[in-house]
């Protein structure tokens, strides 16, 4: 629940951007400003802080974690101003980074020693991660919609929920040691033999599928009224739902299968999901948009677990939760970096020409990523059918 909660408040903004740039006076490029702003604190939080809960324990870094997500709400409440929304979405940014997945792979571990390799832990983890990115769109535009002052609503919702969450978190029990014995201190990042090129492959398949994720948070909301002639809150909030929410399903639905079907799957409907958004931008049609956003977060979904999977693989056991921590730095930064380039790329091109030029990009570099991923003998247990473990 906190984990859900959490990434939700991280995305509830999405429907918001257009009352933000009436509110403080900017425009498309300073909306993915500050959107980028959130993955510049997840970032530092992730490269700096994400290997602590190795060391310090899991909840020990999660209570904090909600802590600074409570912090950055009520920043929000009472800064109301653009260097207030930006400090708030670092803060934001800071708390999704200091978040601990593999707690719940610890605490299931603790309840169920006997089901040692169970798909639950992950299956509930993507459940959490993506299905709080679709969730906080929607109920944020659902207040835009239909509560006063959905600016501030918004952040009272998430304020009183994430109090709740940490309540919760603090009763459960903690899966780490207090202190690792001094001749073992933590190593950040350290990958198995011959794991560079399998991790380069997948933090790119990180970036190319969270590009698509980010662009649509940020600037989804512009597209939608500038070219689509749609002012409803409601239905920005529902698209990046539907975006978020295939990105989820298709993890679910599919994620049990082989690791180079999922790629392959993926490197497929990526790229037409990208191309249908550019059409139904040339030939603007709002059924369209939301079926290709569709099809977008689906293959971003199992692009995305791809290379989640490939990262770990290639982690040694005592600094996974570091390797990871880098992996997610890089995927947030292909989230942030894009869109700001993109919004920049529509003050010399029209949005059409710009989504072209987006979708080649990030096809591209997703069937490279995916064909490096697939033909690396990467050691560790995420080596692919047929391979030795050898490095390579």
């Amino acid at each position: 629940m906190a984990f859900t909660v959490l990434m939700a408040f991280g995305t509830a903004p999405t429907p918001l951007w257009p009352l933000y740039e009436a509110r403080d006076h900017f425009g498309a490029t300073t909306v993915t400003v500050a959107y980028a702003s959130m993955v510049v604190g997840a970032a530092a939080a992730f490269l700096g802080l994400g290997h602590l809960s190795d060391r310090l324990g899991r909840r020990r870094i999660i209570v904090p974690a909600l802590l600074v997500g409570i912090v950055a709400s009520v920043v929000l409440i009472v800064w109301r101003d653009l260097p207030g929304l930006i400090a708030g979405r670092i803060l934001n940014g800071v708390g999704l980074g200091l978040m601990a997945s593999t707690y719940l792979h610890d605490l299931h571990h603790e309840a169920r020693p006997e089901r040692a390799g169970s798909v639950l832990p992950g299956i509930v983890a993507t459940a959490a991660n993506l299905g709080g990115l679709a969730s906080g769109p929607l109920v944020a535009g659902a207040a835009a919609e239909w509560l006063p002052t959905p600016l501030i609503t918004t952040q009272a919702i998430f304020t009183l929920a994430m109090a709740v969450c940490l309540a919760l978190v603090l009763s459960t029990p903690e899966t780490v040691d207090l202190e690792l014995p001094a001749a073992q201190p933590p190593s950040r990042f350290v990958l198995r033999p011959g794991g560079r090129r399998t991790f380069g492959a997948a933090g790119a398949l990180g970036a190319s599928a969270f590009a698509i994720l980010g662009l649509i948070s940020s600037l989804g909301a512009s597209v939608l009224h500038g070219t689509l002639h749609t002012d409803s809150h409601l239905v920005v909030g529902l698209a990046a739902f539907l975006m978020f929410g295939s990105a989820a399903a298709s993890q679910l639905v599919l994620g049990r299968l082989p690791l180079p079907r999922v790629l392959t799957v993926g490197a497929v409907v990526f790229p037409v999901g990208l191309v249908l958004c550019a059409v139904a931008l040339y030939h603007p049609a709002l059924w369209l948009y939301l079926v290709a956003v569709s099809l977008s977060g689906a293959g971003s979904g199992l692009l995305f677990k791809g290379g989640v999977e490939r990262a770990g693989s290639v982690a040694e056991p005592a600094s996974r939760a570091g390797v990871l921590a880098v992996f997610f730095v890089v995927a947030y930064l292909g989230m942030g970096l894009p869109s700001v380039l993109f919004s920049i790329a529509l003050r010399h091109f029209a949005v059409q020409t710009a989504m072209i030029g987006f979708a080649t990009v990030l096809s591209c570099g997703a069937v490279v990523s995916v064909a490096v991923a697939l033909r690396d003998r990467a050691p560790g247990p995420g080596v692919l059918p047929g391979q030795s473990a050898r490095p390579s």
